[in-house]
């Protein structure tokens, strides 16, 4: 078993002295391998934040087990039924509390650890290095109103390159999608909304205005070519010249509708091209923009799967419209 902390009064984020209020953030974690659960603690004193609670796993699976403190830190590599339920549990109370919530795990388990957590907007991290790690503190500090200590200019930057990459995409779609218009930089994702009259492409018929059928999304022999030529690059040039997860993510995902076949979130990272940590945090980034959505597996309560919204199917199909297939093909 892990040391534990001095016992710690826990407050939820919307306390007095703790989330956005004042003081540092107070951290529980939990990881089975010692040295993982070191480097966690390590981590979040360099970021100021105040570890209150350190141990195993196994603290976590009582029924009314609760963690101490504003952030809860968990390393689940392998998840099973008795760790899954756990981590459902912690993802309802940090909903309800408004806590925050980092769970690592393997690509093993991803699926699994995904499909449990639907509640919180938890931070999901995949086999992740200290640099993820220490990102993922830096978004939650960021979320609360502290300032980040350790988060470095360059990943600040990359942050920074990953929001405004997304918000370009959201707004070549909208162009496209006749009748969609981003959200202000007010709100904090750059969500799809309603335009009105011609700005949103609609025909003027008489009295009424009638937007235009849209036509229909590209076969997908078409995009499943377009991504095998698209990652043929990666055999003769270096691969990062290239990386565009976003439009490979779109692209696998409209192949798939037109396929009537279900994406798992462990598919849609690999189909980014990018690691499995960069690439949720894309795709939490394009859920955000309305771009992607959640879908739960009907059959299976504690799976789910990513699919197109029908603002971004609209406008990819405008787009293989207007561009056309020989053109699109072309466009790798």
């Amino acid at each position: 078993m892990g040391q534990t902390a001095a016992p710690f009064e826990y407050r939820p984020s919307g306390s007095a002295d703790g989330g956005a209020g004042l003081g540092a953030l107070a951290v529980s974690i939990f990881a089975d391998r010692g040295y993982v659960r070191a480097e966690m603690a390590e981590d979040a004193a360099a970021a100021g934040l105040r570890v209150a609670q350190s141990g195993e796993l196994e603290r976590l699976l009582g029924e009314g087990a609760t963690p101490a403190g504003n952030l809860v830190l968990v390393d689940c590599p392998v998840a099973e039924v008795a760790q899954l339920a756990a981590l459902a549990r912690l993802d309802i109370d940090a909903a309800r509390t408004g806590s925050h919530l980092v769970v690592s795990t393997s690509i093993g388990s991803l699926d699994d650890v995904f499909g449990c957590l639907d509640q919180s907007d938890a931070q999901i991290l995949v086999t992740p290095s200290r640099a993820e790690r220490v990102i993922a503190l830096g978004r939650v500090m960021a979320r609360a109103g502290h300032r980040v200590r350790e988060l470095s200019e360059e990943d600040r930057l990359s942050l920074l390159r990953l929001t405004d990459q997304v918000t370009q995409i959201a707004q070549k779609l909208e162009s496209l999608s006749a009748g969609r218009n981003v959200a202000s930089a007010e709100t904090s994702a750059f969500r799809f909304g309603e335009a009105e009259g011609a700005e949103a492409g609609h025909v003027d018929q008489g009295d009424r205005l009638v937007r235009p059928p849209r036509p229909p999304l590209p076969d997908p022999r078409l995009v499943r070519r377009i991504i095998r030529h698209r990652q043929a690059r990666a055999r003769f040039l270096p691969p990062d010249l290239f990386a565009d997860p976003a439009w490979d993510m779109l692209l696998d995902l409209t192949a798939a509708r037109e396929e009537h076949v279900r994406v798992s979130v462990t598919s849609l990272c690999i189909a980014s091209g990018v690691p499995p940590t960069t690439a949720l945090r894309w795709i939490g980034q394009m859920t955000d923009a309305g771009l992607l959505q959640r879908l739960d597996d009907e059959t299976d309560r504690r799976r789910a799967f990513i699919t197109l919204t029908e603002k971004a199917a609209d406008a990819i199909a405008r787009y293989f419209a207007e561009v056309g297939a020989p053109a699109a093909a072309a466009l790798v």
